[in-house]
């Protein structure tokens, strides 16, 4: 791969740009994001606390700006440490291409929870188990659902994937101007492909990151060729997208530590006890690892010596939220580490790993510790099972009150009055998505379709959407 061709500024159709225009094209990328719908509900989108009223915890806006400004860094660290340290390597970007691929960082961290449903990533498996727990039992007519959708079409609902999903409705869903979403660069389309793989290629098992997960519906797969056929990367990991994931690492794994002490969660005698703990030193191989580990715990426990000297009213918490600052700068470091160790094989699609868990890398340890701390603190508490249970209460009701309206929409079947009233409730930009697709497609085609436009429907729901539409259909007022 090539910065020349990854660098990628064609968009799925030509736009003019004004003589008067200084941005560059990712430039542009940005302010359409950033004044677009979609990205405004991500306000009202769950990071980890459901519905939380409290004005101090992240919601999906603040972490996917938080992971912007992390991303972007990241592309500067690392470029700038490359271009100082390896001056001759033929594969480097330009100072201008630099410049370019900060931005086309920024961009994506702005938009890679877009497509993620209401409820953070339990709102993701609720609708994997609606389709896994339910599909046996969908007729179109008198045909079993099953027996009309091939196993690609059944593996995109069982494997259901908001990275995917953000693919979507990028460049499909995104309906102001036409049926082809935002119009993005394919540069910066490709940096949030994290996974460049079908429903039917996941692989687990394999070793190799980039087979983790689905990355593209069959839906999008044409869509996928043309990205990474223009940008050069198909079949591989797009460079930038190691850099976009450790800075949703980076800033999840900090901040949900710093979310969960303000909303007394977790205390501080118990993070640094957890810290302290063999359960993470055992992990610990090297010398130079255990040795950066060991200060990162010191330093939290002078952060809070140094906070009770400064009088501070709440020295363990200003003692947690300095040490997070001081963790960030960890993390970036490692990345930067992880990312420049390893580049040759990144830009030959060899690399199989994320760039905080390659050899060599003195913070892997720290960043498994705060996020197996936060799981078992945070998302195992009753507080947040119990959200939980009421999230997926909601999107079960909505998918099992829509799927059957929307099975009989666009065929001989009729639609009861109330089917026909649900399907005029469906937004009318995912109808009209609909239609363009289904054209010309034949009928398991357009049966696949019309249980997209229903999981289309729900992740474009807000937190607070969703549950009131629940309420609304259920009588309750």
């Amino acid at each position: 791969m090539n910065w020349n061709q990854l660098l990628c500024e064609q968009r799925q159709c030509p736009s003019k740009k004004r003589n008067t225009d200084e941005r560059n094209e990712f430039q542009r990328d940005y302010h359409r994001i950033v004044g677009s719908a979609s990205f405004r509900r991500l306000q009202d989108k769950t990071q980890v606390f459901p519905l939380d009223k409290s004005d101090f915890v992240r919601t999906r806006l603040t972490h996917s700006i938080e992971v912007s400004s992390f991303a972007k860094s990241l592309g500067q660290t690392c470029f700038l440490w490359l271009k100082n340290n390896a001056p001759d390597r033929p594969d480097l970007p330009t100072d201008a291409q630099i410049g370019e691929i900060a931005n086309i960082l920024e961009c994506a961290g702005l938009i890679h929870d877009i497509g993620n449903p209401p409820f953070g990533h339990f709102g993701e498996t609720s609708v994997r188990n609606w389709f896994s727990e339910n599909m046996s039992s969908l007729r179109c007519g008198a045909v079993p659902v099953e027996l009309m959708l091939t196993d690609r079409m059944k593996n995109d609902l069982l494997f259901f994937e908001g990275n995917a999903q953000a693919l979507r409705l990028l460049t499909k869903l995104h309906y102001l101007v036409d049926d082809k979403g935002m119009h993005l660069t394919y540069a910066l389309l490709n940096t949030i492909i994290k996974y460049p793989v079908d429903s039917c290629s996941i692989n687990k098992s394999s070793g190799n990151i980039k087979d983790k997960k689905l990355g593209y519906y069959l839906a999008e797969e044409e869509l996928f060729r043309q990205i990474t056929d223009a940008t050069g990367a198909h079949g591989m990991r797009y460079p930038l997208v190691y850099l976009l994931e450790a800075a949703d690492d980076i800033a999840y794994g900090t901040a949900d530590i710093e979310d969960a002490v303000k909303k007394g969660f977790l205390s501080y005698e118990n993070l640094l006890e957890e810290l302290k703990s063999e359960r993470y030193l055992s992990r610990i191989e090297s010398d130079n690892e255990r040795r950066a580990y060991n200060a990162a715990v010191e330093k939290l426990s002078a952060k809070y010596e140094n906070a009770k000297l400064r009088g501070v009213s709440d020295p363990k918490l200003n003692a947690v939220q300095n040490w997070i600052i001081y963790m960030q700068n960890i993390f970036i470091n490692s990345a930067r580490f992880g990312f420049t160790s390893n580049y040759g094989d990144i830009m030959n699609g060899s690399f199989t790993r994320e760039i905080i868990q390659s050899p060599g890398c003195q913070a892997d340890t720290l960043m498994f510790a705060l996020k197996d701390i936060a799981t078992r603190y945070v998302f195992q508490s009753s507080h947040i099972i119990k959200m939980e249970i009421s999230a997926n209460t909601i999107i079960n009701f909505l998918l099992s009150t829509f799927i059957p309206a929307a099975v009989k929409y666009d065929t001989d079947e009729k639609l009861s009055s109330v089917e026909e009233r649900l399907i005029s409730v469906i937004s009318r930009n995912y109808l009209m998505a609909y239609n363009t697709a289904a054209q010309g497609k034949n009928d398991c085609e357009r049966l696949y379709l019309r249980l997209l436009l229903v999981t289309d429907y729900i992740c474009g729901m807000t937190d607070s959407y969703a549950k009131n539409l629940y309420q609304q259909l259920n009588g309750i007022y």
